[in-house]
Formats: C-alpha cells, structure tokens, sequence
C-alpha cells in the first residue's frame, strides 16, 4: 500500500498505511462466529473433544484449506467449512474459548465495537441447552474483553442470536433473544439460503419482536436479488440488511454517467436502511466480481448507509484491517472515507442511541482525528531535516 505525498491543506485526500488502517477504530456489525475460529483453536478443541474429520491438523495448513475451501466456487465444500467449526464448538467451555478469543482478535484489529451473530440450534449435539449456549458464548465475550483490555484494548461485543432459513425454530430463537437482549443479546437474525427459502417463511418471529420492540436484522440480496431485499423490509420489517449487495440491481448507470434510483433502491436510500456489506465474502460467493467492480464503491458514492464487514473472518482469511486495505487500494479511500463508514456502522448499531452517540463522539471521532493529524508531525520532522541541511 502506497501513502500519497501530502500537502499542507490536502490531509484529507491522503491515503492511509495498512499500519494507520488497524490502528484506525473500526464498527462490526456482520460477523459469525462460527466463521472466525484461530486454525489452533480449531486443531486443539477437535483434540479434546475426540472430532476426528478435520481435514488437517496443523494449523497452519488447516487455515489454508479453509481459504481455499471458500474460495473453490463449490457450495458444498463451503458449507462443510462450517461443519467442522461447528463440530467443536458444542461443550460450555470451547463455545466461551471461542468467543473469548473473538473478541481479543477484533480488539487487537482496531475494532471498538461488534456485532457477532450466531445461531444457537447448530451447537446442541452433545448435550447443552439454547441457554446454556447463549450463556457461554456471552460469558466468553466478558472474558475476550476483560483480557483486551488487560493489553491495552477496548471493545464491546453484543450478540446476535441468529435462525436458520430453512429450520423451523425462527420464532423460539426471537423468543430466546428476547429474554437475553439486557444480558448481551442485542438483536436477532435469520440466516442460510436466500434460495427457496424467503423471509416470509418466519413472520411470526419478526412479528413477535415487533411485538416486543426489539431489533432485528436479515440477510437478504446476497445470494438472492431484489425480492428477498423487498420482503425482509416490507413483510418482515427488518432494521438492517445482511449484505443487500443486490440493491445494486435496482440502480441504473447511464452512457453519459448519470444514475436512476429505482423504487426499492430509493427506498433504501431515504430510510437510511444499512447495508452490512462484506467484500471478500461476495467475492468468494460470486455477488461480486471483483474488488473493483463491487457494488460498494457505487453505493459509497450515492451515499447509501453501507457499512464493512467481514462476514466470516477464518474462510475468507480477512479482518476488518483487510477489508479496509481492499477498499483503500481500490478506490482510493483516505481516513475520512474510513471514518464515513465507521460513523455509518456506529449509528446503525442495536446498542441504545445514548451509547452510540457516545462511541462516536468519544471512541471513533477522536481516533480519526488522532490518525488524521499525524501528518503534521511528520511535516515538522521532514521541513526541520531539510533546515538542518
């Protein structure tokens, strides 16, 4: 990554280091846990717990069978990615480890405040209860933050508790996130295949949490376009939207460079309705092609609430540090850009308004400017050198 040459007054055009980008506090809203194990953890939980298909058992080939597993463009190795996490995380302590170890990752990669989600359905096969799993897993995040900020950290970690489309547990799992939503469960999400499986199909769970005030997000136009996009807004009432890469779909580029909204996408744009956009991951998945033609850069433009995520950190061997570099090497993004989509993701969080404004105006504003002021010292070294000479 290249740093341009910057000029008294142009700070704002300069482009971030890879070393300023993870020092830079960051906002996670769209992560699984099943989808950001260390390898070593991995190969030491399979170990304990006698899980014995782990297609390696060094850690650092395991991690590169995971890239390239998601990366094949074949669904079914994808999805035996997550077979394996899942398979070792079913006792209390691996799904605390795992947790706690989550959130120490994402403090050590300038993340100030997350958002995980995971479903609690895929972790009951030796034994525990849906409580016992929530009761873990949030266990785990106090002790990832205690030690993060033990080495200097700060984050906050809330969990999403996550259906799957295509069970039929939707409904008990709102439940479930209801009754944990003072005790670190900050919303609910339902997730799986787009494909034959609509949103639709759980009404009566986002109709409950309706009911009961509480948030809820949906993955919808990732996989699937317009139409699951459509219907996790305006049958389910969805506050954010997983991915929403295909809202791209409804935007029209013309010759001479001028765009045309369409009424979904306007839709989107007027209510603020975050986008929980993670670009490696639609790379992998094939909803975009590359970096440079991913929808974000057009959506950054029309100022669409996009956020950057990482979707799932160990398949796609990514952090938010790295998605940040993608975005910065592409389109050229300073820290300002950076900060946009942070400011973007802090407001979009399910924490009360209180707490949000105070992680903005305390935590994500002062680090910028922070950051965005370096240049100034670097100024006095540089003009008090070439004095010297």
């Amino acid at each position: 990554m290249t740093s341009q040459t910057h000029t008294p007054g142009h700070t704002d055009r300069e482009t971030p280091s890879a070393e300023q980008i993870r020092r830079a506090p960051k906002v996670l809203l769209h992560d699984h846990l099943d989808g950001g194990l260390r390898p070593g953890t991995i190969v030491e939980l399979a170990r304990e717990n006698g899980y014995g298909a782990l297609p390696e058992t060094d850690p650092d080939k395991l991690g590169i069978w995971f890239r390239e597993a998601a990366d094949s463009g074949s669904l079914e190795r994808y999805l035996e990615t997550f077979a394996h996490t899942c398979a070792v995380m079913q006792t209390k302590d691996a799904l605390k480890r795992v947790a706690a170890e989550c959130a120490e990752d994402l403090a050590e990669d300038g993340v100030v405040y997350a958002e995980i989600r995971y479903a609690p359905e895929q972790h009951l096969e030796q034994g525990l209860t849906l409580e016992e799993v929530v009761e873990a897993v949030n266990e785990g995040f106090r002790e990832g933050e205690r030690r993060a900020k033990e080495n200097g950290r700060r984050i906050r970690v809330g969990a999403l508790l996550t259906a799957m489309r295509h069970a039929a547990r939707a409904l008990e799992i709102a439940e479930l996130a209801n009754r944990y939503r003072d005790l670190g469960v900050v919303g609910f999400d339902i997730a799986g295949a787009e494909a034959g499986f609509p949103p639709t199909r759980h009404l009566d769970a986002f109709e409950f949490l309706k009911r009961e005030n509480n948030h809820f997000t949906i993955h919808a136009g990732e996989a699937f376009g317009l139409p699951s996009i459509w219907q996790a807004l305006q049958w389910c009432g969805a506050d954010r939207l997983g991915h929403g890469v295909r809202i791209i779909d409804d935007i029209e580029v013309a010759e001479d460079g001028s765009v045309r909204l369409g009424r979904l996408a306007s839709y989107v744009r007027d209510k603020r309705i975050p986008l929980e956009l993670c670009p490696t991951s639609n790379l992998q998945t094939g909803a975009a092609t590359s970096y440079a033609e991913h929808p974000i850069g057009m959506l950054r433009k029309l100022h669409f609430r996009a956020t950057v995520n990482t979707d799932n950190r160990l398949m796609s061997g990514t952090s938010m540090s790295r998605e940040f570099e993608h975005l910065v090497d592409t389109f050229g993004y300073t820290l300002d850009d950076m900060q946009w989509f942070t400011v973007n993701a802090m407001k979009s969080a399910f924490i009360p308004f209180d707490e949000r404004l105070a992680m903005i105006n305390d935590v994500i504003k002062p680090g910028y400017a922070e950051l965005k002021s370096e240049w100034l010292f670097r100024q006095t070294v540089s003009t008090g050198t070439s004095a010297a000479k």
